[in-house]
C-alpha cells in the first residue's frame, strides 16, 4: 500500500502518501486508499488529521501512466474515475476534525486540490505550485470548487489559464498556503500544539460553524442559528470548564 494512517501519542492521525519514486502522483489505487484512510480517520475521536507525503516532492498530481490509460477509456469510465477523485476531495474537505497539510517540493495539478481541502496548509519555503492541467489540454475541474474557494475567482482566472509555476510566498499571498517556513516539521509540531491547546469540542464546533455560515446571507434564521450555537456551547461541559479555568487562572482539563 502507498498510503498509511498512524495515530500519535497526542491523538493525532497522520496520513502519509509514500510513492516518492513517482513524485507521490496518484492513480486510482492511491485515490481509493486515501479515501479509505480519510473515511476511517473521520470516524475516530482524534484531535487533528495531518496529510503528508514522503520524499522530495509533495505530489505531482495525477500519475501520467494512469492518465494515459484513462485517455484510452470511454466517457462513462472517465466519469466514474473522476467521481472517485471528487469523492476524495469531498471526504477530506468535510472531515469533522481540523485538517493540516505539510507541503514540500513540487505540488502540481490535483495536489492543489488536496491542499485547498485542508483547513490549514503549511509549506516549505522552496516549494513550488502549479495548476498544470491546461498544458496537457485538460482542466482542473474536480478540484476547482475547493481551489477557487481558497484563492478566489480572480486568481483562478490567471493560474487556471496560464498554468504558471508559482512559489510558496505567492501561494501564501493567494491564500492557498497559510504559513511558509524553512523548517516544515517544526512548524507542523507548533501548529498541532496550538490546536491541541484548544477545547476539542469547541474546535470541531468552530469548523462546523464555518461550514454553516460561510457565504450565507445574514437572515433571521442565520442569526438565530449562531445565537443557538454559542448558547449551547456555553452551557456544555467543555464550555463551563473553559470559562472556569480562565477565571481561575488555571489550565483547562483538556490541557492536563
Amino acid at each position: 500500500m502507498s498510503v498509511t494512517l498512524q495515530i500519535t501519542k497526542s491523538n493525532v492521525a497522520v496520513l502519509v502518501l509514500s510513492r516518492p519514486e513517482k513524485r507521490n502522483a496518484f492513480n486510482s489505487e492511491v485515490i481509493h486508499e486515501l479515501i479509505q484512510c480519510i473515511e476511517h480517520a473521520n470516524t475516530l475521536d482524534i484531535r487533528a488529521l495531518v496529510l503528508k507525503t514522503e520524499g522530495k516532492h509533495f505530489s505531482a498530481g495525477a500519475d501520467l501512466a494512469w492518465m494515459k490509460s484513462m485517455a484510452d477509456n470511454n466517457y462513462a469510465d472517465n466519469l466514474a474515475d473522476s467521481m472517485q477523485l471528487a469523492k476524495l476531495m469531498q471526504v477530506l474537505a468535510s472531515s469533522p476534525h481540523p485538517t493540516i497539510c505539510a507541503v514540500q517540493g513540487a505540488a502540481f495539478g490535483g495536489a492543489l486540490g488536496l491542499i485547498a481541502c485542508c483547513d490549514i496548509a503549511l509549506s516549505k519555503d522552496d516549494a513550488q505550485f502549479c495548476l498544470s492541467e491546461v498544458k496537457l489540454g485538460l482542466i482542473p475541474a474536480v478540484i476547482s470548487p475547493y481551489v477557487i474557494k481558497a484563492i478566489g475567482e480572480r486568481a483562478a482566472r490567471r493560474y487556471f489559464l496560464t498554468a504558471e509555476v508559482f512559489d510558496a510566498h505567492t501561494a501564501k499571498q493567494l491564500g492557498l498556503i497559510h504559513q511558509v517556513t524553512g523548517n516544515l516539521d517544526c512548524a507542523l509540531d507548533n501548529m498541532l500544539q496550538t490546536l491541541i491547546d484548544n477545547g476539542p469540542v469547541a474546535v470541531k464546533a468552530a469548523k462546523a460553524l464555518i461550514n454553516d455560515v460561510a457565504n450565507k446571507p445574514i437572515t433571521d434564521e442565520l442569526i438565530e442559528l449562531t445565537a443557538e450555537r454559542i448558547a449551547k456551547i456555553r452551557v456544555s461541559e467543555e464550555g463551563q470548564e473553559g470559562l472556569s479555568a480562565f477565571f481561575d487562572k488555571r489550565p483547562p482539563q483538556w490541557q492536563l
